[in-house]
């Protein structure tokens, strides 16, 4: 036999630790302390979250009271069936959808604005990163109060600056449009600063050198911006896009306040949201089950709109490639490919 025939053992096991040390690995001290930190999370998460997670799940195949809770009655699907052919569902879905966009593509663009220009050199740029926190940090009850003065038909300074424009004053709170557009204006209120300083780390976590390398290339501010700014915030505003879609499928507080605390969403329900329709079935009309059939279905939408939007952006992100290179190409030239690297 040849003495290349003689084969010794498999290089996998050959780099497969012994057993004794997998053992002794598995038994150090601080591994019993690292079970012990981190149990408190799942004791916590496994009462306050799976747990009601799961019993929605049951309390929706059942018709359940909310005046008598414990005599539940096993209806299967019915709740779902009455949801599915119920035009209110539709009505707040459609309103739901609506808001989210109003509010969002907005407000998203708004923020990488602002970040963009809180990423340069400016004076006093830190008293400005702090101001931009103050709306996410004022009360949703004292925000809402201030903007349905502001939006009043008579007396709001929104339709006062409409008129001296001889432009049309529409009603804020009674019209489908011009409610939805308020609200709307609420959240994109809020959460501008919040998710502009998610957008300035992000900028600042891109090397410098390629702005440098970029403005000797030629490069307009507009063209690092499109060119390298864009590219190295595509996971950043990946991140916000997704929060944002599960915000505005569960919005609730500012619609709620809107209409002086009635779930209804408006005298036609016209901004009546899904999370407003969960509240008014089980508080209001006393019908926990349907109410718990609709958190699973806006669970279902959050989770459909979460990997929608995975998709199209793993899906851009294979057409496009390396983001630095391929899509800083047409615009930077050498010395910007060259610090890229």
């Amino acid at each position: 036999m040849p003495a290349s025939s003689k084969t010794a053992a498999p290089p996998a096991a050959a780099s497969r630790p012994p057993a004794a040390s997998r053992r002794r690995r598995s038994t150090r001290p601080g591994s019993k302390i690292a079970y012990a930190y981190v149990a408190p999370f799942f004791l916590v998460f496994a009462a306050f979250s799976l747990y009601p997670w799961l019993d929605t799940a049951w309390v929706s195949l059942h018709n359940v009271r909310l005046t008598s809770y414990d005599k539940q009655t096993w209806v299967g699907l019915d709740n779902y069936r009455n949801l599915f052919t119920n035009e209110f569902f539709y009505n707040a879905l459609r309103n739901t959808i609506s808001i989210g966009i109003i509010s969002t593509v907005p407000q998203l663009c708004l923020a990488l604005g602002i970040a963009h220009l809180l990423n340069y050199r400016l004076r006093g740029r830190t008293f400005f990163r702090v101001a931009m926190l103050m709306p996410y940090a004022t009360s949703l009850a004292a925000a809402t109060v201030i903007f349905l003065e502001l939006f009043d038909a008579n007396l709001g300074i929104v339709n006062w600056g409409l008129h001296l424009l001889h432009l049309p004053q529409p009603d804020w709170q009674g019209s489908k449009w011009p409610s939805q557009v308020a609200i709307s204006a609420i959240v994109t209120w809020r959460w501008t600063g919040y998710n502009a300083l998610i957008y300035l780390a992000g900028m600042q976590a891109i090397d410098s050198a390629l702005y440098e390398a970029a403005a000797i290339d030629g490069a307009s501010r507009w063209q690092q911006f499109r060119h390298v700014t864009l590219p190295g915030l595509r996971p950043t505003i990946l991140f916000t896009i997704v929060v944002s879609t599960i915000g505005a499928a569960q919005l609730f507080g500012e619609p709620l306040l809107y209409h002086n605390g009635i779930p209804n969403g408006g005298t036609a329900g016209q901004y009546q949201t899904l999370g407003l329709l969960m509240y008014q079935q089980g508080w209001t009309n006393d019908r926990l089950g349907l109410a718990a059939a609709t958190a699973w279905t806006m669970f279902a939408i959050i989770v459909l709109a979460v990997l929608t939007n995975l998709f199209l952006a793993r899906r851009r992100e294979h057409k496009l490639g390396s983001p630095a290179l391929s899509v800083g190409a047409p615009v930077v030239g050498p010395a910007a490919l060259e610090a890229s690297r």
